[in-house]
Protein backbone atom coordinates (compact mmCIF):
# COMPACT_ATOMS: atom_id res chain seq x y z
CA UNK A 1 0.00 0.00 0.00
CA UNK A 2 1.30 3.58 -0.25
CA UNK A 3 2.04 5.77 2.71
CA UNK A 4 -0.72 8.37 4.17
CA UNK A 5 1.55 11.59 2.91
CA UNK A 6 0.72 10.10 -1.04
CA UNK A 7 -3.04 8.99 -0.50
CA UNK A 8 -3.48 12.09 0.91
CA UNK A 9 -2.54 14.03 -2.04
CA UNK A 10 -4.90 12.45 -4.06
CA UNK A 11 -7.96 11.69 -1.66
CA UNK A 12 -10.06 13.43 0.93
CA UNK A 13 -10.46 11.30 4.35
CA UNK A 14 -13.75 11.94 5.87
CA UNK A 15 -13.75 11.03 9.54
CA UNK A 16 -16.10 10.95 12.18
CA UNK A 17 -15.66 9.99 16.09
CA UNK A 18 -18.21 8.15 18.45
CA UNK A 19 -16.49 8.32 21.89
CA UNK A 20 -17.73 6.41 24.66
CA UNK A 21 -17.10 7.46 28.47
CA UNK A 22 -18.03 5.48 31.68
CA UNK A 23 -19.39 7.99 34.74
CA UNK A 24 -16.49 6.10 36.55
CA UNK A 25 -17.07 9.34 39.35
CA UNK A 26 -20.41 8.74 40.55
CA UNK A 27 -21.48 5.99 43.31
CA UNK A 28 -24.15 4.55 41.39
CA UNK A 29 -25.32 2.66 38.46
CA UNK A 30 -27.64 4.44 35.20
CA UNK A 31 -30.54 3.67 37.08
CA UNK A 32 -30.53 1.29 39.86
CA UNK A 33 -28.90 0.96 43.33
CA UNK A 34 -26.03 -0.60 42.59
CA UNK A 35 -22.39 0.17 43.54
CA UNK A 36 -20.36 1.54 40.52
CA UNK A 37 -17.23 -0.81 40.79
CA UNK A 38 -15.43 -2.77 37.86
CA UNK A 39 -12.98 -4.14 40.64
CA UNK A 40 -15.21 -6.16 42.47
CA UNK A 41 -15.62 -10.13 42.24
CA UNK A 42 -17.35 -10.80 39.00
CA UNK A 43 -21.42 -10.76 39.29
CA UNK A 44 -21.59 -9.25 42.81
CA UNK A 45 -22.81 -5.70 42.03
CA UNK A 46 -26.05 -6.37 40.02
CA UNK A 47 -29.80 -6.99 40.92
CA UNK A 48 -32.78 -7.64 38.98
CA UNK A 49 -32.48 -4.38 36.96
CA UNK A 50 -29.15 -4.84 36.14
CA UNK A 51 -30.48 -8.32 34.95
CA UNK A 52 -33.50 -7.43 33.20
CA UNK A 53 -36.03 -9.66 35.56
CA UNK A 54 -39.55 -9.12 34.49
CA UNK A 55 -41.36 -6.43 36.60
CA UNK A 56 -37.98 -4.29 37.18
CA UNK A 57 -38.49 -0.88 37.08
CA UNK A 58 -35.19 1.28 36.07
CA UNK A 59 -34.85 4.47 38.44
CA UNK A 60 -32.84 7.47 36.55
CA UNK A 61 -29.50 8.19 38.21
CA UNK A 62 -29.57 12.54 38.56
CA UNK A 63 -25.69 13.16 39.29
CA UNK A 64 -25.34 10.90 35.67
CA UNK A 65 -27.69 13.94 33.66
CA UNK A 66 -25.99 16.80 35.89
CA UNK A 67 -22.93 15.27 34.54
CA UNK A 68 -24.02 14.72 30.63
CA UNK A 69 -25.41 18.60 31.02
CA UNK A 70 -21.90 19.50 32.19
CA UNK A 71 -19.78 17.62 29.18
CA UNK A 72 -22.45 19.44 27.00
CA UNK A 73 -21.70 22.86 28.59
CA UNK A 74 -17.67 22.45 28.46
CA UNK A 75 -18.03 21.34 24.52
CA UNK A 76 -20.11 24.41 23.30
CA UNK A 77 -23.39 22.04 23.40
CA UNK A 78 -26.77 23.10 23.54
CA UNK A 79 -28.90 21.84 26.36
CA UNK A 80 -32.34 20.77 25.35
CA UNK A 81 -34.60 21.28 27.85
CA UNK A 82 -36.57 17.76 26.98
CA UNK A 83 -35.32 14.21 25.67
CA UNK A 84 -36.54 10.98 26.30
CA UNK A 85 -34.67 7.20 26.15
CA UNK A 86 -35.47 4.64 23.51
CA UNK A 87 -35.00 0.69 23.45
CA UNK A 88 -32.36 -0.31 21.42
CA UNK A 89 -32.64 -3.47 20.41
CA UNK A 90 -29.92 -6.40 19.75
CA UNK A 91 -29.09 -10.24 20.94
CA UNK A 92 -26.32 -10.38 22.78
CA UNK A 93 -24.72 -12.33 26.25
CA UNK A 94 -23.88 -8.77 27.22
CA UNK A 95 -27.03 -7.33 28.01
CA UNK A 96 -29.29 -9.97 29.48
CA UNK A 97 -32.14 -7.86 29.22
CA UNK A 98 -31.83 -7.84 25.13
CA UNK A 99 -32.16 -4.07 25.14
CA UNK A 100 -29.80 -1.37 25.77
CA UNK A 101 -31.28 1.75 27.51
CA UNK A 102 -30.30 4.85 25.33
CA UNK A 103 -31.75 8.27 23.87
CA UNK A 104 -33.23 8.82 20.54
CA UNK A 105 -33.29 11.58 17.59
CA UNK A 106 -32.75 14.21 20.46
CA UNK A 107 -29.72 14.02 23.39
CA UNK A 108 -29.58 15.75 26.39
CA UNK A 109 -26.92 18.23 24.31
CA UNK A 110 -26.78 18.47 21.12
CA UNK A 111 -24.44 20.65 18.19
CA UNK A 112 -21.67 21.98 20.12
CA UNK A 113 -18.18 22.22 18.88
CA UNK A 114 -13.96 22.35 20.16
CA UNK A 115 -11.82 24.13 18.60
CA UNK A 116 -8.71 21.49 17.18
CA UNK A 117 -5.00 23.35 17.37
CA UNK A 118 -2.63 21.17 15.26
CA UNK A 119 1.04 21.71 15.18
CA UNK A 120 4.36 20.21 14.50
CA UNK A 121 4.58 17.13 12.75
CA UNK A 122 0.74 16.17 12.96
CA UNK A 123 -0.13 19.31 10.72
CA UNK A 124 1.83 17.80 7.77
CA UNK A 125 -0.53 15.00 7.03
CA UNK A 126 -2.93 17.62 5.80
CA UNK A 127 -2.03 18.77 2.58
CA UNK A 128 -1.28 23.54 2.33
CA UNK A 129 -3.93 23.38 -0.09
CA UNK A 130 -6.75 22.20 2.10
CA UNK A 131 -6.73 24.59 5.06
CA UNK A 132 -4.96 28.23 5.98
CA UNK A 133 -1.85 27.40 8.17
CA UNK A 134 0.38 29.80 10.17
CA UNK A 135 3.80 30.40 9.53
CA UNK A 136 5.20 27.68 10.75
CA UNK A 137 2.79 25.14 9.70
CA UNK A 138 0.52 24.91 12.26
CA UNK A 139 -3.75 25.40 12.01
CA UNK A 140 -6.68 25.47 13.71
CA UNK A 141 -10.07 24.05 12.81
CA UNK A 142 -13.36 23.59 14.52
CA UNK A 143 -14.15 20.23 14.84
CA UNK A 144 -18.64 19.95 15.25
CA UNK A 145 -20.07 17.73 17.74
CA UNK A 146 -23.46 16.23 17.08
CA UNK A 147 -24.87 14.99 19.62
CA UNK A 148 -23.30 13.84 23.07
CA UNK A 149 -25.97 11.20 24.58
CA UNK A 150 -26.84 9.02 27.69
CA UNK A 151 -26.81 5.36 27.46
CA UNK A 152 -26.17 2.78 30.27
CA UNK A 153 -23.05 0.55 29.42
CA UNK A 154 -22.67 -3.59 28.99
CA UNK A 155 -21.88 -6.15 30.63
CA UNK A 156 -17.85 -7.08 30.05
CA UNK A 157 -16.98 -10.19 27.84
CA UNK A 158 -13.83 -12.00 28.77
CA UNK A 159 -13.00 -14.22 25.94
CA UNK A 160 -10.82 -17.01 26.84
CA UNK A 161 -8.36 -18.47 24.41
CA UNK A 162 -7.57 -16.74 21.20
CA UNK A 163 -4.84 -14.70 20.44
CA UNK A 164 -5.78 -11.33 21.36
CA UNK A 165 -8.74 -11.86 23.94
CA UNK A 166 -11.37 -11.50 21.20
CA UNK A 167 -14.45 -13.84 20.47
CA UNK A 168 -12.85 -14.95 17.27
CA UNK A 169 -10.95 -18.04 18.28
CA UNK A 170 -11.77 -17.97 21.47
CA UNK A 171 -12.49 -21.57 23.45
CA UNK A 172 -14.98 -19.90 25.65
CA UNK A 173 -16.77 -16.81 26.75
CA UNK A 174 -17.37 -15.13 30.50
CA UNK A 175 -19.85 -12.49 31.13
CA UNK A 176 -19.69 -10.05 34.31
CA UNK A 177 -22.51 -7.74 34.61
CA UNK A 178 -20.57 -5.57 37.06
CA UNK A 179 -20.41 -3.30 34.33
CA UNK A 180 -23.51 -3.71 33.21
CA UNK A 181 -25.63 -0.62 33.50
CA UNK A 182 -23.07 2.01 33.84
CA UNK A 183 -23.83 5.34 33.41
CA UNK A 184 -21.98 6.14 29.55
CA UNK A 185 -22.23 9.07 27.94
CA UNK A 186 -21.66 9.25 23.70
CA UNK A 187 -20.08 11.58 22.29
CA UNK A 188 -20.58 12.15 17.99
CA UNK A 189 -19.06 14.41 15.93
CA UNK A 190 -19.72 15.49 12.52
CA UNK A 191 -17.51 14.21 9.82
CA UNK A 192 -15.28 16.88 10.33
CA UNK A 193 -11.91 15.34 10.56
CA UNK A 194 -9.22 15.08 8.31
CA UNK A 195 -6.55 13.19 9.49
CA UNK A 196 -5.40 10.85 11.79
CA UNK A 197 -3.47 12.96 13.58
CA UNK A 198 -6.64 15.27 13.94
CA UNK A 199 -8.57 12.14 15.45
CA UNK A 200 -5.88 11.05 17.89
CA UNK A 201 -5.79 15.29 19.49
CA UNK A 202 -9.37 15.55 19.31
CA UNK A 203 -9.52 12.46 21.63
CA UNK A 204 -6.57 13.76 23.70
CA UNK A 205 -8.65 17.30 23.99
CA UNK A 206 -11.82 15.69 24.84
CA UNK A 207 -10.41 13.35 27.88
CA UNK A 208 -8.92 16.72 29.07
CA UNK A 209 -11.72 18.07 29.32
CA UNK A 210 -13.77 15.20 31.01
CA UNK A 211 -10.65 14.78 33.18
CA UNK A 212 -10.93 18.33 34.46
CA UNK A 213 -14.79 17.95 34.83
CA UNK A 214 -14.31 15.31 36.82
CA UNK A 215 -17.08 12.82 35.14
CA UNK A 216 -14.90 9.98 34.88
CA UNK A 217 -11.32 8.67 35.49
CA UNK A 218 -11.07 8.67 31.18
CA UNK A 219 -9.10 5.10 31.15
CA UNK A 220 -8.17 4.14 27.08
CA UNK A 221 -6.52 1.15 28.94
CA UNK A 222 -9.53 -0.50 31.51
CA UNK A 223 -12.34 0.87 29.13
CA UNK A 224 -13.79 3.83 30.69
CA UNK A 225 -13.18 5.83 27.60
CA UNK A 226 -13.03 4.00 24.07
CA UNK A 227 -13.80 5.27 20.52
CA UNK A 228 -15.13 4.20 17.46
CA UNK A 229 -13.58 5.67 14.01
CA UNK A 230 -15.98 6.23 11.18
CA UNK A 231 -13.87 6.87 8.09
CA UNK A 232 -14.60 7.15 4.44
CA UNK A 233 -12.41 8.63 1.19
CA UNK A 234 -13.01 10.48 -1.95
CA UNK A 235 -11.08 12.29 -4.41
CA UNK A 236 -9.88 15.49 -4.16
CA UNK A 237 -12.12 18.54 -5.06
CA UNK A 238 -15.29 15.97 -5.12
CA UNK A 239 -17.97 16.59 -2.19
CA UNK A 240 -19.67 13.20 -2.34
CA UNK A 241 -19.70 11.08 0.21
CA UNK A 242 -17.94 7.79 -0.20
CA UNK A 243 -18.68 4.43 1.66
CA UNK A 244 -17.59 4.41 5.69
CA UNK A 245 -16.27 1.49 7.35
CA UNK A 246 -15.96 1.77 11.11
CA UNK A 247 -13.39 0.76 13.28
CA UNK A 248 -15.14 -0.57 16.91
CA UNK A 249 -13.78 0.00 20.50
CA UNK A 250 -9.65 1.53 20.03
CA UNK A 251 -8.56 1.69 23.18
CA UNK A 252 -5.35 4.14 23.19
CA UNK A 253 -4.71 7.45 21.15
CA UNK A 254 -2.18 5.54 19.41
CA UNK A 255 -4.09 2.85 18.06
CA UNK A 256 -6.53 5.30 16.74
CA UNK A 257 -4.02 7.30 14.77
CA UNK A 258 -2.56 3.75 13.46
CA UNK A 259 -6.13 2.24 12.76
CA UNK A 260 -7.54 5.15 10.96
CA UNK A 261 -3.93 5.00 8.76
CA UNK A 262 -4.24 1.90 7.65
CA UNK A 263 -8.05 1.96 6.86
CA UNK A 264 -7.61 5.15 4.74
CA UNK A 265 -4.54 3.31 2.56
CA UNK A 266 -6.42 0.57 1.88
CA UNK A 267 -9.37 2.00 0.93
CA UNK A 268 -7.29 4.15 -1.37
CA UNK A 269 -5.41 1.18 -2.72
CA UNK A 270 -8.76 -1.03 -2.97
CA UNK A 271 -10.58 2.20 -5.11
CA UNK A 272 -7.66 2.84 -6.76
CA UNK A 273 -7.60 -1.24 -8.37
CA UNK A 274 -11.75 -0.86 -9.09
CA UNK A 275 -12.88 -2.74 -6.39
CA UNK A 276 -15.47 -1.95 -3.88
CA UNK A 277 -15.26 -0.01 -0.49
CA UNK A 278 -18.35 -2.02 2.02
CA UNK A 279 -19.69 -0.59 4.77
CA UNK A 280 -18.70 -2.83 7.29
CA UNK A 281 -17.30 -2.51 11.14
CA UNK A 282 -13.84 -3.61 11.48
CA UNK A 283 -11.03 -4.88 13.87
CA UNK A 284 -7.70 -3.20 14.33
CA UNK A 285 -5.24 -5.75 15.18
CA UNK A 286 -2.32 -3.73 16.38
CA UNK A 287 0.05 -6.80 16.47
CA UNK A 288 -0.38 -7.38 12.85
CA UNK A 289 -1.12 -3.10 11.80
CA UNK A 290 -4.43 -4.18 10.02
CA UNK A 291 -8.03 -3.73 9.75
CA UNK A 292 -10.18 -6.69 9.54
CA UNK A 293 -13.91 -7.43 9.03
CA UNK A 294 -16.01 -8.03 12.00
CA UNK A 295 -19.29 -8.14 10.60
CA UNK A 296 -21.66 -6.10 8.05
CA UNK A 297 -22.59 -2.42 9.51
CA UNK A 298 -26.23 -2.51 11.00
CA UNK A 299 -28.90 0.13 9.89
CA UNK A 300 -31.18 2.23 12.40
CA UNK A 301 -33.91 0.27 11.47
CA UNK A 302 -32.25 -3.26 12.80
CA UNK A 303 -32.40 -2.24 16.52
CA UNK A 304 -35.94 -1.65 16.07
CA UNK A 305 -36.01 1.69 18.67
CA UNK A 306 -39.08 3.07 20.38
CA UNK A 307 -39.42 4.91 23.35
CA UNK A 308 -38.97 3.03 26.15
CA UNK A 309 -42.59 3.03 28.55
CA UNK A 310 -40.63 2.70 32.06
CA UNK A 311 -39.08 6.16 31.40
CA UNK A 312 -40.89 9.48 31.13
CA UNK A 313 -39.83 12.41 28.99
CA UNK A 314 -37.24 14.49 30.52
CA UNK A 315 -37.74 18.59 31.38
CA UNK A 316 -34.45 20.18 32.46
CA UNK A 317 -35.55 23.35 34.44
CA UNK A 318 -33.72 26.36 33.85
CA UNK A 319 -32.74 26.09 37.51
CA UNK A 320 -31.02 22.65 37.09
CA UNK A 321 -28.89 23.66 33.92
CA UNK A 322 -27.62 27.13 35.55
CA UNK A 323 -26.64 24.20 38.48
CA UNK A 324 -24.88 22.47 36.67
CA UNK A 325 -22.97 25.13 34.81
CA UNK A 326 -21.83 26.31 37.95
CA UNK A 327 -20.00 23.18 38.98
CA UNK A 328 -17.90 23.69 35.47
CA UNK A 329 -14.55 24.22 36.50
CA UNK A 330 -12.09 26.23 34.54
CA UNK A 331 -11.81 24.39 31.29
CA UNK A 332 -7.57 23.67 30.17
CA UNK A 333 -7.77 26.30 27.10
CA UNK A 334 -8.99 29.27 29.37
CA UNK A 335 -6.23 27.94 31.98
CA UNK A 336 -3.35 27.50 29.41
CA UNK A 337 -4.07 31.09 28.32
CA UNK A 338 -3.91 32.15 31.71
CA UNK A 339 -0.52 30.83 32.38
CA UNK A 340 0.51 32.43 29.41
CA UNK A 341 -0.65 36.19 30.19
CA UNK A 342 -0.40 35.80 34.00
CA UNK A 343 3.00 34.28 34.36
CA UNK A 344 4.55 34.53 30.79
CA UNK A 345 4.69 30.53 30.10
CA UNK A 346 5.67 28.94 26.47
CA UNK A 347 2.29 28.16 24.66
CA UNK A 348 3.67 24.78 24.66
CA UNK A 349 4.26 24.42 28.31
CA UNK A 350 1.20 26.09 29.33
CA UNK A 351 -0.92 23.41 27.04
CA UNK A 352 0.96 20.42 28.83
CA UNK A 353 0.43 21.85 32.46
CA UNK A 354 -3.36 23.15 31.99
CA UNK A 355 -4.08 20.08 30.00
CA UNK A 356 -4.22 17.79 33.08
CA UNK A 357 -6.03 18.45 36.37
CA UNK A 358 -3.82 16.87 38.57
CA UNK A 359 -0.37 17.78 36.95
CA UNK A 360 -2.47 21.92 37.51
CA UNK A 361 -3.10 21.78 40.61
CA UNK A 362 0.70 20.75 41.36
CA UNK A 363 2.01 23.71 39.66
CA UNK A 364 -0.62 25.88 40.93
CA UNK A 365 0.22 24.64 44.71
CA UNK A 366 3.97 24.97 43.57
CA UNK A 367 3.48 28.70 42.76
CA UNK A 368 2.56 29.82 46.05
CA UNK A 369 5.88 28.35 47.26
CA UNK A 370 8.26 29.98 44.56
CA UNK A 371 9.01 33.71 44.02
CA UNK A 372 7.02 35.28 41.30
CA UNK A 373 10.22 35.68 38.49
CA UNK A 374 10.78 31.73 39.07
CA UNK A 375 7.46 30.49 37.93
CA UNK A 376 9.02 29.96 34.46
CA UNK A 377 11.84 28.03 35.79
CA UNK A 378 8.81 26.09 37.59
CA UNK A 379 6.95 25.46 34.70
CA UNK A 380 10.56 23.98 32.97
CA UNK A 381 10.72 21.75 35.65
CA UNK A 382 7.41 20.48 36.16
CA UNK A 383 7.34 19.83 31.94
CA UNK A 384 10.62 18.24 31.56
CA UNK A 385 12.06 17.52 35.16
CA UNK A 386 8.74 16.27 37.31
CA UNK A 387 7.66 13.55 34.82
CA UNK A 388 10.71 11.28 34.94
CA UNK A 389 10.01 10.83 38.97
CA UNK A 390 7.40 9.08 40.85
CA UNK A 391 6.75 10.84 44.12
CA UNK A 392 7.94 14.44 44.48
CA UNK A 393 6.39 16.71 47.30
CA UNK A 394 5.00 20.16 46.19
CA UNK A 395 8.03 21.77 48.25
CA UNK A 396 10.83 19.77 46.59
CA UNK A 397 9.84 21.13 42.84
CA UNK A 398 9.62 24.29 44.67
CA UNK A 399 12.45 24.06 46.24
CA UNK A 400 14.61 23.03 42.92
CA UNK A 401 13.20 25.76 41.07
CA UNK A 402 14.11 28.05 43.46
CA UNK A 403 17.98 26.94 43.38
CA UNK A 404 17.98 27.04 39.44
CA UNK A 405 16.38 30.29 39.02
CA UNK A 406 19.28 31.39 41.22
CA UNK A 407 21.46 29.50 38.95
CA UNK A 408 22.56 27.60 42.05
CA UNK A 409 22.55 24.38 40.30
CA UNK A 410 22.58 23.21 37.10
CA UNK A 411 19.68 21.18 35.03
CA UNK A 412 21.75 18.19 35.14
CA UNK A 413 22.46 19.14 38.80
CA UNK A 414 18.93 19.31 39.30
CA UNK A 415 17.83 15.67 38.17
CA UNK A 416 20.49 14.12 40.28
CA UNK A 417 19.40 16.06 43.41
CA UNK A 418 15.60 15.13 42.41
CA UNK A 419 16.65 11.33 42.20
CA UNK A 420 18.16 11.87 45.98
CA UNK A 421 14.76 13.30 46.82
CA UNK A 422 12.75 10.98 45.43
CA UNK A 423 9.86 9.30 47.55
CA UNK A 424 11.30 11.01 50.33
CA UNK A 425 10.92 14.49 52.66
CA UNK A 426 14.27 15.32 52.29
CA UNK A 427 15.05 18.76 51.01
CA UNK A 428 16.67 19.57 47.95
CA UNK A 429 18.69 22.79 49.37
CA UNK A 430 20.35 20.50 52.07
CA UNK A 431 21.34 17.61 49.37
CA UNK A 432 22.98 20.15 47.74
CA UNK A 433 24.86 21.45 50.13
CA UNK A 434 26.03 18.08 50.99
CA UNK A 435 27.47 16.80 47.89
CA UNK A 436 28.85 20.38 47.32
CA UNK A 437 26.78 21.24 43.85
CA UNK A 438 26.29 24.85 44.52
CA UNK A 439 27.39 26.99 41.97
CA UNK A 440 30.08 29.73 42.94
CA UNK A 441 28.63 32.88 41.23
CA UNK A 442 31.63 34.93 42.86
CA UNK A 443 32.75 36.79 39.63
CA UNK A 444 36.74 37.75 40.66
CA UNK A 445 37.35 34.30 41.47
CA UNK A 446 35.84 33.05 38.60
CA UNK A 447 37.46 35.38 36.28
CA UNK A 448 40.79 33.75 37.74
CA UNK A 449 39.96 30.41 36.51
CA UNK A 450 38.42 31.83 32.66
CA UNK A 451 42.14 33.80 32.46
CA UNK A 452 43.68 30.59 33.63
CA UNK A 453 41.92 28.69 30.64
CA UNK A 454 42.57 31.49 28.40
CA UNK A 455 46.14 31.29 28.80
CA UNK A 456 46.21 27.46 28.22
CA UNK A 457 43.84 27.18 25.28
CA UNK A 458 45.68 29.75 22.73
CA UNK A 459 44.16 27.57 19.72
CA UNK A 460 40.89 28.07 20.90
CA UNK A 461 41.07 31.51 21.81
CA UNK A 462 42.74 32.00 17.96
CA UNK A 463 39.65 30.26 16.36
CA UNK A 464 37.11 32.05 18.18
CA UNK A 465 38.85 35.38 17.35
CA UNK A 466 38.71 34.51 13.62
CA UNK A 467 35.04 33.70 13.72
CA UNK A 468 34.75 29.96 15.35
CA UNK A 469 32.43 31.01 17.75
CA UNK A 470 31.45 27.29 18.79
CA UNK A 471 34.89 27.08 20.58
CA UNK A 472 32.91 28.78 23.29
CA UNK A 473 31.03 25.79 24.60
CA UNK A 474 34.28 23.71 25.16
CA UNK A 475 35.98 26.88 26.71
CA UNK A 476 33.12 27.21 28.77
CA UNK A 477 33.50 23.12 29.41
CA UNK A 478 37.20 23.73 30.24
CA UNK A 479 36.21 26.55 33.03
CA UNK A 480 33.83 24.17 34.99
CA UNK A 481 36.04 21.24 34.94
CA UNK A 482 38.89 23.46 36.33
CA UNK A 483 36.57 24.72 39.32
CA UNK A 484 35.43 20.65 39.77
CA UNK A 485 31.70 22.21 38.64
CA UNK A 486 31.07 24.74 41.08
CA UNK A 487 31.45 27.67 38.51
CA UNK A 488 28.19 28.99 37.21
CA UNK A 489 28.20 27.91 33.39
CA UNK A 490 26.18 31.14 32.12
CA UNK A 491 28.86 33.20 34.41
CA UNK A 492 31.68 31.22 32.71
CA UNK A 493 30.27 31.80 29.61
CA UNK A 494 29.37 35.77 30.11
CA UNK A 495 33.12 36.56 31.30
CA UNK A 496 34.58 34.08 28.29
CA UNK A 497 32.89 36.49 25.67
CA UNK A 498 33.41 39.60 27.83
CA UNK A 499 37.81 38.56 27.54
CA UNK A 500 37.54 37.12 24.28
CA UNK A 501 35.51 40.15 22.67
CA UNK A 502 37.44 43.15 24.29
Amino acid sequence: MRKLAEVLRDWEAVIGLEVHTELTTLETKMFCGCRLSHDDEPNANVCPICLGMPGALPVPNEKAIESIVMAGIATNCEVMRRSMFYRKHYFYPDMAKNFQTTQGPVAFVMHGHLDLEVSGNGSRERPDSTIHKAADGSYVTPIRILRIHMEEDAAKMNHIGGSEGRIGGASESLIDYNRCGTPLIELVTEPDLRTPEEARLFMEKLRQTFLTLGISDCSMESGSMRCDGNVSIRRRGSQKLGTKTEMKNINSFKSLHDALEYEICRQAEVLEEGGTVYQETRHWEPSRRRTVVMRVKETADDYRMYPDPDLAPFDLSDEFVERCRARVPELPDAKRDRYMEDFGLKRKDAMQLAGDPATARFFEDAIEAVDAKAIPTLANVMVNLVPGFRALTVAQVASISGLLAQDAITFAQAREVLEAVDGSQKDPEKVVDERGLRQSTDADAMAVTVDEVLARCTDQVRQYREGNKKVAGFLVGQCMKASRGTGNPKLFNQLLRERLEG
